[in-house]
């Protein structure tokens, strides 16, 4: 393909992954109501705490910004399958017969390990909270009014980047399958890989605690050597076929070239194959046709006939 087709392809995916985010989220719409009532769980339960917390909505747009916000959210949940497929079939016309059958086993796993992702969380999400508004001082004159859009806004990021952490592992499996990066070169590169996977966390979040990045890496470091140890076996059952395909190959190797080797003789029906071409083919002189073998003695001589004179027979 072209420069052009490429960039034509990739738009008509990013448009078919944008409609079905757009589907997913008129069917969050729907949902927006009950997703926020479970988004206010938290702050429910810093008030049975005794800790005065409420979201506060200060614009007259705000709680439809944010009933717009849930439900963009939503639907980039719920058609996951739909926009990671896109992607992959961008990918999938460069790839191989055999690595065209990775799709369906990369996007039916990276399905799962997205919404492992936002469950983990959202499980994190109240402890997060409460570490986070726990600072504020006690007495009837402090109180927590949270900003709705503000909250919201933690939540998406918060539960969106645990999501798009979860599937690092499956990018890694996806290299090495394709053949881009070795499982050893993940292996020895796992120093590098912890602290990176931490300070990306750290940046990532949308609070400056500890506490909410180092949950955020932790699982995604366990995911990471579960994806290298895939990824080294992936490589060592290829490191086997390789081998087993160079010993057959070299097996059949001396088969292939003894025939070139002893034709010159058999092909000309001498035995032994030791002949050369012109043995047996010629009938030996003074061999008379359709009679037995006769040899002229070596003490007759042959005379020659005079020239000029006509044809005849040599005298017996």
């Amino acid at each position: 393909m072209s420069l052009s087709a490429h960039l034509r392809e990739l738009r008509r995916r990013f448009i078919l992954g944008a409609v079905g985010v757009l589907v997913g989220a008129i069917a969050g719409w729907f949902l927006s109501d009950q997703v926020l009532v479970i988004m206010q769980e938290p702050i429910e339960r810093l008030q049975a705490e005794g800790l005065s917390a409420q979201l506060n909505f200060q614009d007259v747009t705000s709680a439809l910004d944010v009933k717009v916000r849930v439900s963009l959210t939503l639907g980039l949940i719920l058609s996951s399958p739909w926009w990671m497929y896109q992607v992959w079939a961008f990918i999938n016309p460069g790839l191989t017969t055999k690595e065209k059958r990775y799709t369906v086993g990369f996007v039916g796993a990276g399905v799962p390990l997205f919404v492992g992702g936002v469950a983990m969380a959202w499980i994190a999400l109240p402890n997060t909270v409460r570490l986070l508004t726990q600072f504020t001082p006690s007495g009837d004159t402090a109180s927590n009014f949270i900003n709705a859009t503000v909250y919201l806004k933690f939540v998406m990021q918060f539960v969106l980047i645990f999501g798009f952490a979860f599937l690092l592992p499956l990018i890694m499996v996806a290299l090495t399958f394709l053949g881009v990066v070795r499982g050893v070169t993940w292996l020895r590169g796992w120093r590098w890989a912890v602290i990176l996977i931490f300070v990306i966390a750290a940046l990532a979040t949308p609070t400056a605690d500890p506490v909410t990045f180092i949950l955020m890496a932790i699982p995604v470091i366990i995911l990471y050597f579960i994806a290298v140890g895939v990824c080294v076996l992936r490589d060592r059952s290829r490191d086997k076929k390789a081998a087993a395909d160079d010993d057959d190959s070299a097996a059949e190797g001396p088969g292939d070239e003894g025939p070139a080797q002893g034709g010159t003789g058999d092909d000309d029906g001498a035995p032994g194959g030791g002949g050369t071409v012109g043995e047996g083919s010629v009938e030996p002189a003074g061999q008379i046709a359709g009679g037995g073998a006769a040899e002229t003695a070596p003490d007759d001589p042959v005379e020659e006939l005079p020239r000029g004179t006509g044809s005849g027979t040599a005298p017996a």
